[in-house]
């Protein structure tokens, strides 16, 4: 296929790495910003530098920008691109957005299927880009009543060569309610995690339970802000669930309970237990 990739950025960049690296496709990107598509042309991973006006040549366009700008480039310029082209985006919100694009896309003759590759850094930006970012990842796979079904199985064939390792298929509302939790969620813990006066002092005295609460606070925070709001109904229960569970253990603790306290530990430890359990037999 001829693959028009949309926004350069981490996720986009090691799309074009992947995609150009593991496969026999042929990609292209576009940018606003000249320097990324210099350097990404300097590196081999796109053939070309894209214009509007050759929309209607690419077989596939992954759009891979913050959600309000992803969802107005497709509907901007949905006539432009080609009848039975497949267009899919990266957006970690789905929800409404994909019913929009869906029923927007038909009209026109082409084929939207909303994606989600879970995968990503610390860092943002071409210069962090990886082809080798989605070994063994999770990909999702948000589809309708009305998605079309062998665009589906084109973009899954796509996503195992570029070395995804377990797709899941769900509705755009179910993918939202559970990233809200496996992914947004930890965001935020980690945000507020850092805010405290005490991590001025951590130096020396921290390892890897540190590492791991503090690695998601260097986010993006124009994006992550972009995604939280999209999605606030399913991430404010999640906030909510949090704080509840939260203030059981702080009272235990003001309060020198050891028994309610050993008990809110045995149950975390327990539930904990049970996903790994099943992580492991998901595996085999």
């Amino acid at each position: 296929m001829k693959i028009l990739i949309v926004g350069l950025g981490l996720i986009g960049g090691s799309y074009c790495k992947a995609i150009s690296g593991y496969t026999d496709n042929e990609v292209y990107g576009l940018d606003t910003n000249e320097d990324v598509i210099k350097k990404a042309l300097n590196e081999g991973c796109i053939s070309g530098e894209a214009s509007a006006d050759e929309f209607d040549s690419f077989d596939m366009v992954i759009v891979a920008l913050h959600p309000i700008p992803a969802e107005k480039f497709m509907i901007n310029n949905m006539s432009a691109f080609k009848k039975g082209c497949i267009l899919t985006d990266v957006c970690g919100i789905k929800g409404d957005m994909s019913e929009r694009l869906t029923i927007a896309a038909e009209k026109e003759g082409v084929h939207y299927v909303g994606t989600h590759p879970m995968a990503g850094k610390e860092h943002f930006g071409y210069d962090y880009s990886d082809g080798s970012l989605f070994i063994g990842a999770n990909f999702i796979v948000a589809i309708t009543e009305k998605t079309h079904k062998p665009s589906v199985l084109t973009i899954e064939k796509l996503a195992k060569k570029m070395g995804f390792h377990h797709i899941v298929e769900t509705t755009p509302h179910d993918h939202d309610s559970v990233i809200a939790y496996t992914s947004q969620l930890a965001h935020v813990v980690s945000s507020a995690y850092v805010k405290s006066p005490t991590m001025q002092k951590e130096l020396g005295f921290s390892a890897g339970s540190f590492k791991d609460m503090t690695r998601t606070a260097t986010l993006n925070e124009s994006m992550w802000t972009s995604l939280f709001l999209s999605n606030r109904e399913c991430l404010t229960f999640e906030i909510d669930e949090l704080i509840r569970h939260l203030q059981e253990y702080r009272d235990a603790i003001a309060e020198n309970d050891a028994v309610t306290l050993q008990e809110l530990l045995r149950v975390g430890r327990v539930l904990k237990e049970k996903n790994i359990e099943e992580r492991t037999k998901e595996r085999e």
